[in-house]
């Protein structure tokens, strides 16, 4: 059990650690004399039992408990004082314990067995969960959420904590430095401020994920963050290396190049304004308009037109200026004798261009038209 103390009197942080050394299973990780300290530690690091002094210098230990339960919800508060007159005061904020000074060994040590107690059953549930748990499924085309196959989707305690996993799963296992997550994630805040929103940002993610095993996830060492996706299947990632297996379409690729485009269900962290992914999703973008484009050349050669109109048409409905989409989409309509959706194809796009642009079609588009009309 990871235990914290805070008291303003040196003596009794003393006293605390030598009565704390003597009891098996406790590994004191953090010993302070000032709220601020205390709180900045919390947002570092996973501590279960806080031993907290209601009467600190320059602060409420009242106020510094609701803070820290803020931070993490999990955590177990005994209040120790030198008077009983606050009592009920330090009974509003739920805590596990109450103990006037001078603490005893044994009453310590009751104290310490109620906590572990406590926790005991959450925690063989949590094993139970993470040995059955399978590996995260991540999807971030279209949208962006994360699940586990026994353990449902992830649920995000904040914003904030699920912009970080996005942004760390878009730099696919490599790490990034702490400077520039803080100034691509919060780049209107001073340093100071953002750095203490990471903090806990960070606290907030593995505290996700550990309903999923997958805790350990989010790796920092050396003033740098990463994810280790040895546990995730992330499907943008996934979708661009396929890609590389179906630079050349052919017979024996076409079957797997069509289920290949359809995983494609929309651009990157689609409705979610991520400022810093919008090179990423322009370039995914791109390269899946291509590879639709070439698939669907190809199968217009083998006559497959009903394919080729539902792959031509997603990338016309997504870019409607895109030209070669049209004239994969007036071709194959043209091929099978459809002459109304033709004739709709064509006139959308001539309406779009006068609208928007004040021109025309370009006379090769033009003249494809004419050709099946």
């Amino acid at each position: 059990m990871k235990v914290l103390l805070v008291d303003d009197e040196h003596a009794m942080l003393l006293a605390m650690r030598l009565l704390l050394a003597k009891i098996e299973g406790v590994e004191l990780v953090g010993a302070f004399q000032s709220a601020a300290e205390a709180l900045d530690f919390v947002h570092r690091t996973e501590v279960d039992l806080a031993f907290l002094d209601i009467q600190l210098a320059e602060d409420s230990g009242l106020d510094l408990a609701r803070r820290l339960r803020s931070l993490n919800a999990g955590l177990d508060i005994v209040f120790t004082t030198s008077h009983t007159g606050f009592a009920m005061q330090a009974y509003d904020v739920y805590p596990l314990d109450y103990m006037v000074k001078p603490i005893s060994r044994k009453r310590l040590a009751q104290t310490i067995s109620r906590a572990a107690a406590g926790r005991a059953v959450p925690e063989a549930q949590a094993q139970t969960r993470d040995s059955a748990a399978s590996r995260l499924e991540v999807r971030g085309l279209g949208c962006f959420e994360a699940s586990g196959q026994q353990t449902g989707n992830v649920r995000w305690i904040s914003r904030k904590s699920m912009e970080l996993f996005a942004y760390l799963v878009n730099h696919r296992g490599r790490s990034v430095a702490k400077a520039r997550v803080i100034e691509e994630l919060f780049p209107d805040m001073p340093f100071k401020n953002a750095e203490r929103y990471l903090y806990t940002a960070v606290y907030q993610l593995r505290k996700a994920l550990s309903e999923h095993g997958c805790k350990e996830m989010v790796v920092s060492a050396q003033e740098k963050y990463r994810v280790d996706l040895d546990c995730a299947d992330v499907d943008f990632i996934r979708f661009e290396e396929d890609l590389q297996q179906c630079l050349e379409i052919n017979e024996s690729n076409a079957a797997a190049a069509i289920r290949l485009e359809s995983r494609y269900t929309g651009e990157l962290f689609e409705g979610n304004a991520f400022d810093w992914a919008d090179a990423e999703r322009e370039r995914l973008t791109i390269q899946y308009e291509s590879f639709a484009r070439r698939l669907a050349g190809w199968l217009l050669a083998q006559k497959q037109y009903r394919e080729v109109t539902r792959i031509a048409g997603r990338i016309a409905a997504r870019n409607a200026f895109d030209e070669e989409a049209r004239m994969l989409l007036l071709q194959a309509y043209g091929a099978m004798g459809d002459r109304q959706s033709l004739r709709d194809c064509y006139g959308s796009y001539k309406q779009l261009l006068h609208e928007e642009l004040g021109v025309g079609p370009a006379p090769h588009v033009e003249q494809l038209y004419e050709q099946y009309r």
